[in-house]
């Protein structure tokens, strides 16, 4: 039975990803510090639903507690570590950038000095569409330069990457960090635009619509991103002979390591995002439009093809479904 460790796992993605896991046989190591950033309910509840696993372990911690990754990867010697865990949100993290630095900076150094000392057959890291920045030019490939970032978020977020190549080259760690984008689906993060406007509609509230609706977004299906990182799992990448990297690819000519974004490869206008919400709840919304948020960027859009090359996959569930199932979990959940 192999063993995974996943940081975050009481999260949004973490615990979908640590159920996915369950059911195909392993045993799951799930560490989370229950942060309240969020309804801390709604963690408890996800992970309500793990520990019915026998298989699954919880461990209540800060990932960035010195020494507490050692422990861990002494005491469960992982095959995998799915690293999750991390301050996240656009708007936080010019309130509050030491909750990124500590989290998100220290805590990715504390899991690779642990892999270091510890090496799992394959680390894969989650880092944002975010850290592509300023960028214009979309979809966003791997290989394309990424040093604009426009929020201290995505700053810690391509640090977190830096650091994992250093460990990669220097030590032979096999790593793949992926990059998401603007995921959604039941159980998700109240901070996060679908879960705010869901609730704003059902509570008679106006929504607050940023750059004043003219914003597009590739919106990706939880359980498709989930699939995405079970099948990346077994895509060990390898120390390339010679330094020699086919087109295409964002492996490293130095070290065991890739970037893999995760999208659904397609962009969808705010507007019609909310238009679907409004078809799933049968109620109108009230618009508030507002100018840009400070460190936010008007469009995202993945090109998701070294996704496909590597797993032949590719997500396919549309706007119009997912935000139906969130809908769905939503009534459910608060009794709508």
């Amino acid at each position: 039975m192999p063993t995974a460790l996943v940081t975050g796992a009481a999260g949004f993605i973490g615990s979908f990803l640590c159920h996915r896991l369950l059911e195909e046989g392993w045993r799951v190591v799930g560490l989370d510090c229950m942060s309240d950033y969020y309804d801390v309910t709604l963690k408890e509840r996800r992970e309500e639903g793990l520990m019915a696993h026998k298989n699954y372990r919880s461990v209540h911690a800060m990932v960035e507690a010195p020494g507490l990754l050692m422990q861990l990867f002494e005491e469960e010697a992982p095959d995998v570590v799915v690293h999750l865990a991390a301050q996240a949100g656009v708007r936080y993290s010019i309130e509050n950038p030491r909750a990124y630095l500590e989290s998100n900076i220290i805590g990715t150094f504390e899991l690779l000095e642990a892999a270091r000392a510890h090496p799992p057959r394959h680390m894969l890291l989650a880092s944002t569409s975010s850290a592509y920045g300023a960028n214009t030019e979309m979809p966003y490939r791997e290989e394309v330069r990424a040093d604009h970032q426009m929020s201290f978020y995505a700053a810690t977020k391509k640090s977190t990457e830096s650091m994992a190549h250093s460990y990669a080259h220097l030590f032979d760690l096999p790593v793949t960090m992926f990059r998401f984008f603007t995921v959604y689906g039941p159980w998700g993060r109240p901070d996060m635009a679908l879960f705010k406007f869901t609730k704003a509609i059902f509570e008679g509230r106006p929504i607050d619509v940023y750059n004043y609706g003219d914003m597009k977004r590739d919106f990706t299906y939880v359980e498709d991103l989930v699939h995405a990182i079970r099948l990346l799992i077994d895509a060990v990448p390898v120390r390339p002979e010679n330094g020699q990297v086919e087109p295409g690819d964002s492996l490293s000519p130095v070290a065991p390591f890739r970037v893999v974004n995760i999208g659904n490869s397609d962009t969808v206008q705010l507007t019609d995002f909310i238009a679907a919400i409004e078809a799933a709840t049968g109620r109108q919304a009230e618009r508030n439009l507002m100018g840009m948020q400070a460190g936010d960027v008007p469009a995202t859009w993945a090109d998701a093809s070294l996704l496909h090359k590597l797993t032949g996959y590719r997500p396919t569930t549309s706007v119009t479904e997912g935000v139906a199932k969130f809908v769905r979990w939503y009534r459910q959940y608060y009794a709508q």
